[in-house]
């Protein structure tokens, strides 16, 4: 799992726009969102390797980035409206914990990186063409 979670980082980082390269720049403090239908309380232990994969990175939170957890607790229902926020709040990365997330994601920006966390058929989700050449604005493990 800690290769998993470090490789998401790794991801995350690889495929963010400049602007979160930049980010070690005292300037700008990159946001990033950690988006899923389930509670942070469920998710903590991933959550958690999430952001010590960052830290080993050299990303320090407040410092040089600023992780947020969104949850739609537990409705996908309420998923759109957690996404509109999250776009609202500039945000520069979108991490997602399920395909439900990551649909949302997807449906609610064509323009924010997104990456998936835990998406097990991206293909036959449609939130890629081709594992190969992601395209468009989603990326991540599978």
């Amino acid at each position: 799992m800690r290769k998993t979670i470090i490789g998401l980082t790794f991801s995350a980082l690889l495929f963010a726009p400049s602007s979160l390269v930049q980010a070690q720049q005292p300037k700008k403090v990159a946001r990033i969102v950690f988006l899923s239908v389930q509670s942070r309380s469920i998710l903590s232990a991933r959550f958690d390797a999430f952001r010590q994969g960052l830290r080993e990175l050299g990303y320090e939170e407040g410092k040089n980035i600023v992780i947020d957890y969104r949850d739609s607790e537990g409705s996908q229902d309420r998923l759109p409206g957690v996404v509109a926020e999250i776009v609202r709040r500039q945000t520069d990365v979108i991490v997602t914990g399920g395909s439900q997330a990551t649909r949302a994601a997807k449906e609610g920006t064509s323009t924010i990186p997104i990456v998936m966390a835990q998406d097990n058929d991206p293909l036959g989700a449609n939130f890629v063409p081709s594992l190969a050449r992601p395209g468009g604005n989603v990326t991540g493990l599978a």
